[in-house]
């Protein structure tokens, strides 16, 4: 076998990171690293004394593939308060890696070769690298990054003999956006009648603004039904180093997901499912989490509303997109490399959340700082522009 042969790649088009490349010149400029999607700050000291008591009763081996049944017992009575529809915690969830591995998962459960995938995009970057592992093949519908609305038309117009799945993303990362009950109606209208599965990414389902609800795909029936809900703690409760998330279907779906799971990771860290399971048991820890985040993106905006940047409020998630079309004709990587170096405030530029080239003046800044973070990386960008 020649050497050419045996580094053929499986992602030829992926290389480094856009959330990489910006960090590592975040640190060599020592900038203000709004770029990537974690929080400054650390967990409650409650939730880790909830882990050590767990590592200190000797909870320290392989937990069930499946998950500890007190923490898919717990999932399952908070999904029943949040979005009325009940999953059996012995045969509809799974306790897994993060929502990355139950993303990743439920793409492999779904996807054979030569089958079509919905994909809306600006996307979030695992979709469509776990989509192609799989012999499938991603078809998009493109977003404006501060779309207001779906046109359903166009993605009727998109679903084709071979279209398998869709995969969705409320609230969405990176624009911000939330979807509406009209949308997920549309979608279970769309699905029901081309027979599709549905792979819903509700990572940031209790970080929501001004009021709005979250419409889980749960709490459609007709969606419930044909979903791999996948959900992560990690956003919630400011553990994302942890990597624990779940995945909730139907039991034939979950069937077919746990045989792969077991594969991948087999099981995840036991005393913080143990320490999770406790702490759900007090719903404050979730529910207050909508104010906490909206308090900082209000921070964020009305410390940047002088700049020249041009937004819309992030009705939800830790993201604020901003468009800065007013101030330069430049391409967003150069802008954000260029904020960087020389505003010392770091940030995504939201084209590479496409699959080709485009060009909307847009930048992601993540919100999930201290108070005094945000607000010196808003006083660095006024002074960078007005100087």
């Amino acid at each position: 076998m020649s050497a050419e042969k045996r580094s053929d790649s499986k992602l030829p088009n992926v290389g480094t990171t856009i959330f990489t490349r910006m960090s590592r010149l975040a640190e060599e400029y020592q900038a203000i690293n709004l770029a990537q999607g974690f929080p400054e700050f650390d967990c409650t000291p409650e939730l880790k004394r909830m882990v050590e008591k767990s590592m200190n009763s000797g909870r320290n081996q392989y937990a069930p593939m499946a998950g500890i049944m007190p923490l898919r017992e717990a999932i399952s009575e908070k999904v029943l308060k949040s979005y009325y529809r009940q999953y059996h915690p012995e045969t509809e969830i799974t306790i897994t890696s993060g929502a990355t591995e139950a993303l990743y998962t439920a793409i492999t459960a779904a996807v054979r070769p030569g089958d079509e995938v919905i994909v809306f995009e600006p996307a979030y970057d695992s979709y469509v690298p776990a989509i192609e592992l799989n012999g499938g093949i991603p078809v998009f519908i493109t977003l404006d990054p501060q779309y207001q609305s779906i046109d359903w038309n166009e993605v009727g117009s998109k679903v084709t003999s071979r279209t398998k799945a869709v995969i969705i993303n409320t609230p969405h990362n990176p624009t911000g956006n939330v979807w509406m009950q009209a949308d997920m109606q549309q979608l279970a209208l769309l699905a029901e009648k081309h027979d599709l599965t549905v792979i819903s990414d509700e990572v940031y389902e209790h970080i929501i603004f001004d009021g709005r609800i979250h419409i889980s795909a749960a709490s459609v029936p007709a969606l419930a039904e044909r979903t791999f809900l996948c959900g992560s703690f990690g956003k919630t409760f400011h553990i994302t180093g942890w990597k624990i998330g779940y995945c909730m279907a139907p039991a034939a779906m979950t069937a077919e997901f746990r045989k792969i799971h077991q594969y991948l990771v087999f099981s995840v860290a036991t005393p913080f499912q143990y320490a999770i399971a406790e702490y759900l048991q007090n719903a404050e820890h979730y529910t207050a989490l909508a104010a906490f985040y909206q308090n900082k993106r209000d921070l964020f905006n009305e410390a940047i509303a002088g700049t020249g940047f041009v937004f819309r409020p992030s009705q939800g998630s830790f993201f604020q997109n901003v468009s800065y079309q007013n101030l330069s004709e430049d391409k967003d990587i150069a802008v954000a490399e260029r904020l960087t170096a020389e505003a010392g405030v770091a940030s995504i530029p939201v084209s590479s959340f496409y699959s080709k080239e485009v060009d909307y003046k847009v930048l992601r800044f993540c919100f999930a700082k201290n108070d005094d973070t945000l607000l010196r990386a808003a006083e660095q960008l006024y002074r960078f522009v007005w100087n």
